[in-house]
């Protein structure tokens, strides 16, 4: 049957008026969640509060026009894209130039008011927007591509840029980005390098710390770190740009990043492949390997519930038509198709020889490899239209993959549940775990954490293995790294951010 599929598969003016957050305005809007500083119940730093003389000079700084002030428009920015943390700042900053960026850190820090850069706000721990009513800065006017150079391969470019835009203007030129990520569409550079993202290539091409060459940031003092390199060798003294990758802005804020980028692929194959058991899974991943090589560029897992939510909450439709406990997308990117296709041939026979998989399907043609890809990137998307989602991105060693999932089922039988799924980057032992509820359930919470990163710490896992720590974990920190390494961390942060205004209550506690 497969083989016949694959055959077939391949025939603003803004008023400088400065309001307190009102509790009984939010709460008539039903789609608001609660304030973080009350669900969670965090105390305030020592900041200052904003007020008029603060506001005379972002404006005479930028412009009235990219400062907003209007409650309505700054909820957008206090708001994470999964509505379960929320902030009440009222000024958001829009810089267009590192100068600016400086500028407005120096002042800041001298006035100490905190500050919360912000990117595409695509995050999904917290980390992104403010806790209380600290200064959003959003770095999404600085949008510019500076340089691409083909020859090398490098392309240098504004923090602000838009993943797609950059993915769109490097296929013009037979280059491709070396991250790949479901909220592309919105997602901005700079966040991606703060957070260290790592998505749906990683298994290819490896994460973010090793694809920047170069990148400019600016401290909380309004210093400017030039590490903007764009040599692929660079071994003079500290590299200390992976002091800024994954630092959740509480170092510095990303402005400009140096990116070593592959070159765009000539053959690509998807597969979507379906088995009753994990067993199968851990089989399939196995064979990749060997099989597929150097041409495996992606391997994810996707569990029964998962694309069931996308058939009914998006209208998806699952490319195999009958129903799997687990599915496999696989996907190939090389430079020869008939020598892909050939590897391909003898990984699927090796398969179907086998009996490993129930059902699959594969294609190159570029239509179905999106309609296919589609169903993978919009998982999140889909878990989200209704209730709350707890949400937990962990690695773990393979053989525990899916291990977490079928253990909550059975914790929180007696709970509210409307389901526990799972799914993830089986190349990387990156699994996204959520659990959705009619609402924020305290109790469900209780049963959830700190159990889950328990568990995956005595699996000798992370319990962040590519959203970073936020707000949300940063009291959980301890379960992946020792109290060494969080000293250390709390030293650094001490001595570039002493008065630690940078995105404060995220990270470390």
């Amino acid at each position: 049957m497969m083989q016949a599929a694959r055959r077939a598969a391949q025939t603003v003016g803004s008023r400088t008026k400065w309001l307190s957050l009102s509790g009984s305005r939010l709460a008539s809007q039903k789609t608001q969640p609660e304030l973080t500083a009350v669900r969670y119940k965090v105390e305030r730093g020592p900041y200052a509060v904003i007020g008029d003389a603060h506001a005379s000079f972002f404006n005479g700084l930028l412009g009235p026009e990219r400062v907003i002030t209007e409650p309505d428009e700054c909820d957008s920015y206090n708001i994470d894209w999964l509505r379960i943390v929320k902030g009440s700042s009222r000024v958001v900053l829009k810089p267009k130039s590192t100068e600016e960026v400086s500028a407005i850190l120096r002042y800041c820090n001298e006035q100490r008011l905190a500050v919360c850069p912000q990117s595409g706000n695509t995050g999904l721990v917290g980390g992104s927007v403010p806790v209380f009513d600290e200064v959003v800065i959003s770095m999404r006017l600085m949008n510019q591509i500076i340089s691409t150079d083909e020859l090398a391969g490098v392309l240098v470019c504004e923090a602000g840029c838009v993943l797609q835009s950059l993915e769109e203007h490097l296929t013009r030129v037979g280059m491709m980005m070396p991250i790949d990520l479901g909220a592309k569409g919105s997602c901005l550079i700079g966040g991606n390098v703060s957070t260290n993202a790592g998505g749906l290539r990683l298994l290819r091409y490896g994460n973010l710390h090793g694809n920047v060459l170069g990148l400019e940031a600016v401290t909380a003092n309004g210093n400017v770190i030039d590490c903007m390199n764009t040599l692929k060798k660079d071994n003079t003294g500290y590299h200390l740009k992976h002091l800024f990758i994954g630092s959740e802005g509480t170092l510095g804020v990303v402005t400009k990043v140096a990116l070593q980028c592959p070159t765009l692929p000539k053959a690509i194959n998807v597969a979507f492949l379906g088995m009753k058991n994990f067993e199968s899974v851990l089989e399939i991943y196995r064979l990749a390997k060997s099989e597929l090589g150097e041409i495996l560029s992606s391997c994810e897992l996707i569990d029964r519930i998962s694309v069931e939510n996308s058939k009914s909450a998006l209208g998806l439709r699952s490319p195999l038509s009958d129903e799997h406990d687990f599915y496999v997308l696989i996907e190939t990117a090389g430079s020869h198709l008939a020598h892909d296709e050939e590897k391909l041939e003898t990984f699927l026979t090796k398969l179907m020889d086998g009996g490993i998989v129930d059902d699959g399907t594969v294609t190159s043609e570029p239509s179905k490899i999106k309609s296919i890809w589609e169903l993978r990137e919009r998982l999140a998307e889909s878990q989200t239209k209704e209730g709350y989602l707890f949400k937990y991105d962990i690695s773990v060693p393979l053989p525990h993959f899916y291990s977490l999932v079928p253990v909550l089922r059975e914790r929180l039988r007696d709970y509210n549940v409307r389901f526990v799924t799972g799914f993830g980057h089986l190349g990387d032992g990156n699994v996204h775990v959520q659990v959705s509820t009619p609402d924020f359930d305290e109790e469900v919470n209780a049963k959830l954490e700190p159990f889950i990163f328990e568990y995956t710490a005595k699996l000798h896992g992370s319990i962040s293995a590519e959203h970073g720590i936020g707000f949300k974990k940063a009291k959980y920190l301890h379960y992946s790294k020792d109290q060494s390494a969080i000293d250390l961390m709390k030293l650094m942060k001490r001595t570039m951010d002493p008065n630690g205004i940078l995105n404060p209550y995220k990270v470390i506690c």
